[in-house]
């Protein structure tokens, strides 16, 4: 006898973040945080080693009424205001020719959880990057979705024929395209796509489309933490090549972009050619939001409106100042890591930088490190390096001491 639906997976949950981030805090605590260096988690730290939460937001965020906090958003789809400055925010100066709606989300999350459920029937495909955030699967195991995945790399660029072969099959099977494409600065490798492989992409899926339809998601948590901010949006462009049968969804994340991880805010960007399918598709969403969350928080969205229009130049000063941080700690583990030739995957800019290893040894790896007082996220082949959290100091010589222990356990 079960209390559960019969779909239902009761495989427990795999916790390869916050069982680390414990072990890691235990170490610290017995050993000294001098002789630890935690790499795990996946937020912004400063170099003192604690949690950054911009004063540029959270200032305005705490003056603000309480009965601002305390009541009901305009609309279960997000305030008014608020829809429209994501769009803004989103795309800035780089906003395709497409038709575009939002619906609020609790963060990122919502957006693509809500994607994986309204857009492909239970049993249906969805199409992931083959290292990736693995809460990814968890939602399409949650919809009764099955998953395969593309190879990210080929040498240091984009697989664009795994791509293609992955699509072409699951295209030939369910006459529909679901796939999700987290970039720019790609979790957990710190990948951007080039304009030229965007372009090679759309154009294959344009092709595609001609069998039935394909919806792009493109997970955007990280895009305000790409390395040149003036450019970071411009792949964009290469979106008014889409065709008519290609649908665009955008997850944005406000808790990445603004530190604020626990105060779930965030947006789906509906976009397309025709305005009729964007809102077909606007109200299923509209629909999966009032019957799953009901209401994203009033205040955040208010506060993400403000901040980004009447406290932009603090906001942005104060995030670049961050922004720079997250460079020099990369470039420093990076020098090292070729140095020592210590196995990266191509990294560009991002939260995370990502050690090539077989799933077969990265268990091993991973204990091997530890004993060590190194604490990092083991990934599908690979072991992830926050170096979002980690301060410069610790960023010095870690290469080097990763590759020996590698060395030691082959």
């Amino acid at each position: 006898m079960s209390f559960v639906r019969k779909t239902a997976n009761l495989t427990p949950i795999v916790d390869t973040v916050f069982s680390i981030v414990k072990l890691a805090q235990q170490d610290k605590m017995e050993n000294g945080p001098e002789h630890v260096v935690d790499a795990t988690i996946g937020s912004l730290y400063d170099e003192s080693g604690t949690l950054v939460a911009y004063k540029s937001f959270f200032d305005h965020y705490n003056a603000m009424d309480n009965k601002s906090k305390a009541k009901y958003a305009a609309s279960f789809t997000g305030n008014e205001s608020f829809r429209h400055q994501v769009i803004n925010w989103v795309f800035q100066n780089h906003a395709p020719s497409l038709t575009k709606k939002v619906i609020a989300t609790p963060g990122g999350s919502g957006a693509i959880s809500t994607t994986f459920n309204m857009i492909l029937d239970q049993n249906e495909t969805v199409i992931l990057p083959e290292i990736a955030w693995g809460s990814y699967k968890l939602m399409a195991q949650q919809n009764c979705l099955n998953t395969i995945s593309y190879s990210m790399f080929e040498e240091d660029h984009f697989n664009l024929s795994s791509f293609k072969q992955v699509c072409t099959e699951v295209l030939n099977q369910q006459h529909k395209l679901l796939v999700v494409i987290n970039d720019p600065c790609h979790n957990p490798t710190g990948y951007s796509l080039s304009h030229e492989e965007w372009n090679e992409i759309i154009a294959f899926l344009n092709e595609c489309s001609k069998q039935g339809p394909v919806v792009i998601l493109n997970d955007i948590a990280y895009i305000d933490y790409g390395y040149n901010q003036n450019e970071i949006r411009s792949y964009y462009d290469c979106f008014e090549k889409l065709n008519d049968n290609v649908f665009l969804v955008v997850a944005f994340s406000i808790s990445k972009t603004c530190t604020s991880y626990g105060l779930r805010c965030g947006a789906a960007v509906l976009c397309a050619k025709d305005p009729q399918q964007v809102r077909e598709v606007e109200i299923v969403f509209e629909k999966a939001a009032r019957a799953t969350w009901s209401n994203i928080p009033n205040a955040a969205m208010d506060n993400f409106s403000w901040v980004t229009t009447e406290n932009l130049e603090n906001f942005l000063n104060e995030k670049q100042s961050y922004i720079d941080l997250l460079k020099q700690r990369s470039s420093i583990f990076l020098k090292e890591a070729k140095e020592a030739n210590l196995p990266i995957y191509p990294y560009k800019e991002g939260f995370f930088v990502t050690v090539k290893i077989d799933n077969d040894l990265k268990q091993k790896y991973h204990e091997a490190l530890m004993k060590e007082h190194i604490y990092t996220v083991q990934v599908n082949k690979g072991i992830r390096v926050a170096v979002c959290s980690l301060p410069v100091e610790k960023c010095y010589g870690l290469a080097q001491r990763m590759k020996k222990i590698l060395d030691s356990i082959k």
